[in-house]
């Protein structure tokens, strides 16, 4: 039988770090895939340093990405060019993961090409059209123009069947791709942070935080948190990677800059990220894959955001939801640096996203699919 050509798209690094697992199981097994590979480029600077890290080629760059774009030209942009895309590769399959504007538009690009689309991290939800924008709705856009639904938990699970999914017997339980790497990178050679400087007598706090939801008045609560609780607490340093768009950077090194023992660093490669986590004593975020990731080093995480997508963690106990409020931020992060036992219940907490075997469980589901995808081709 002929082999089942896969054609993997991402655009931005969290995209990358999830998808390159499922891109090396593909790989490995040859003799019954061809494994394709389109990168948007909607984030080009922070998306080749994954590349590189897991050793990735692309066959497609659209190097989409240009200076102000916004959600019309990008979204426009994707469309188009993939049709060319699909034309040229003719998958069987199109593989998509999670909620970013590039998965949005390849979902829609392969629907009116009549191709099916495989969507890993399917199933997330808030229920809230406006948390996380637009995200919200390319996920749900990107799981009604799936026929293979990659779902990382039961909740996952439950909420495709909910949202009235016919064909249950392709949706797939596999846990999170993002342990995969996680696991595959923690130990990598590239992952040296001495350039950081952090002082090893105090409890590191990283920090991070880039949703569009939260520019402005969030942001500005979330810095005036941490200039206090550094105040309060001589025994920590703050460290922030800060992201690229200017509307974080304006505010952060405004209100940031200069103060003792918080630290702005430029976005980190994974592979040092990883390790910063790992060294970490707390971690705060408004980011989707650290909720994930974190707990698989035993890492309380606070979430700056009104909503999750990702409730699993918050009912296992991994992390909890404190959104952008000042003073909230400050009592609860205040809590984790004074109660050892509160401390210990979170760290010591089971992650809820799966073992590292995620990759594997979708490229042997895929296979079971190939009678399917081999008459749906155009």
């Amino acid at each position: 039988m002929s082999k089942i050509k896969v054609l993997t798209v991402f655009g931005t690094r969290p995209e990358a770090i999830k998808m390159a697992p499922v891109i090396k199981e593909l790989e490995k097994n040859s003799d019954n895939f061809e494994s394709i590979v389109c990168v948007t480029a909607q984030h080009r600077q922070m998306l080749d340093q994954v590349l590189d890290l897991f050793e990735i080629k692309p066959d497609f760059d659209l190097n989409v990405m240009k200076q102000n774009q916004n959600l019309w030209i990008l979204t426009s942009d994707v469309l188009l060019k993939m049709k060319e895309v699909l034309e040229q590769a003719k998958p069987h399959l199109v593989l998509v993961h999670g909620d970013t504007t590039t998965t949005l538009a390849t979902s829609l690009s392969a629907f009116y090409a009549r191709i099916p689309v495989g969507h890993v991290e399917a199933g997330l939800r808030t229920f809230d059209k406006e948390n996380p924008f637009p995200e919200e709705i390319n996920r749900m856009v990107a799981d009604a123009t799936s026929s293979l639904y990659f779902a990382p938990t039961q909740k996952s699970v439950d909420n495709l069947i909910n949202s009235g999914i016919k064909d249950t017997k392709r949706i797939y339980l596999t846990g999170n791709t993002v342990i995969d790497a996680l696991l595959m990178t923690i130990n990598n050679k590239k992952t040296d942070i001495s350039n950081i400087n952090l002082d090893n007598n105090l409890k590191t706090i990283l920090l991070t935080s880039h949703r569009r939801e939260n520019f402005g008045k969030p942001l500005e609560n979330i810095c005036n948190a941490m200039i206090e609780l550094v105040k309060n607490n001589n025994d920590i340093q703050v460290v922030y990677p800060v992201h690229l768009n200017p509307n974080v950077r304006n505010t952060v090194y405004s209100m940031l800059g200069g103060i003792e023992r918080i630290k702005l660093i430029e976005p980190l490669d994974y592979a040092p990220f990883a390790s910063l986590m790992k060294k970490s004593y707390i971690i705060l975020t408004d980011s989707g894959g650290i909720q994930e990731e974190a707990p698989s080093l035993g890492i309380p995480v606070l979430v700056l955001r009104e909503t999750t997508e990702r409730p699993e963690a918050i009912e296992y106990g991994t992390v909890k939801l404190v959104g952008t409020n000042k003073e909230k931020i400050i009592n609860i992060t205040q809590k984790l640096l004074d109660n050892s036992k509160i401390y210990a219940k979170m760290s010591n907490a089971k992650n809820p996203y799966g073992d590292g075997s995620a990759a594997k469980k979708i490229v042997k589901a895929i296979l079971q699919n190939q009678d399917f995808l081999f008459k749906k081709v155009f």
